[in-house]
């Protein structure tokens, strides 16, 4: 399997670090995401789901499937994606499945929705929530006005599965209609936010979320990095 690697995002020059992904193909091998070697990453302003895909064929039995196309929402609210090694890679059947993030004495971990629907992107969210330590998580039956998608004990949730970036108008929303219910407003989306709402949302404490293809939400403001570690 590939090793970590370092990108850097071409618009603020911070750097992050790159961990391959691996994916179970029917053969029992894992298709392992590596980096294209000397590849870099480039900034996507609008995502288009036939774009949010990358066809990497098993490097055990060839078989070529379509994958998330990895991507880094960087905290400058640049979109990255990341260019793939094409030629296909693999590792060894104990490298699939299991949940993401730990061995099996760490304490409960979070395991991912695969993101292919609209729908899917607010049960990955929900599901994450929960994880998180929210209760009694549910559709929010209130007018669209609200920003609200998800409720919870103590919680609402806005959802973007958009190809646009959330703005700072919509991040504003959310958190009036938590402060008005006495609940923690938390923003998922999976193009990220433009330059305005994450300012926006630091300001005013509103975690942020990115959603990659595999489900999986990654913290992309100081206040979505807090709620991870302290958890609800």
């Amino acid at each position: 399997m590939s090793e970590n690697r370092s990108v850097r995002c071409p618009v603020c020059r911070r750097e992050h670090r790159y961990v391959p992904p691996s994916y179970p193909c029917p053969c029992g091998a894992a298709v392992v995401l590596s980096l294209a070697p000397g590849g870099t990453p480039t900034r996507i302003r609008r995502r288009t789901w036939a774009g949010s895909w990358v066809a990497v064929p098993c490097g055990a039995c060839g078989r070529s499937d379509d994958w998330p196309q990895p991507e880094v929402c960087c905290p400058c609210g640049a979109l990255l994606v990341l260019p793939v090694d094409r030629t296909g890679s693999a590792g060894g059947p104990e490298a699939v499945g299991g949940p993401v993030g730990g061995s099996p004495t760490d304490p409960p971990v979070f395991t991912p929705v695969t993101i292919r629907t609209a729908r899917d992107a607010v049960l990955a969210a929900a599901q994450y929530l929960r994880w998180l330590g929210f209760t009694d998580i549910v559709m929010a039956h209130t007018p669209p006005a609200s920003g609200v998608d998800l409720r919870g004990r103590g919680v609402v949730a806005h959802i973007d599965p958009s190809t646009t970036p959330i703005d700072a108008s919509t991040v504003e929303t959310v958190w009036l209609t938590g402060m008005h219910g006495s609940a923690r407003a938390v923003c998922f989306a999976l193009a990220g936010y433009e330059q305005e709402a994450s300012t926006r949302a630091e300001a005013i404490g509103v975690p942020l979320f990115v959603l990659d293809l595999t489900g999986t939400p990654q913290p992309v403001n100081d206040a979505a990095q807090a709620l991870v570690t302290t958890r609800a």
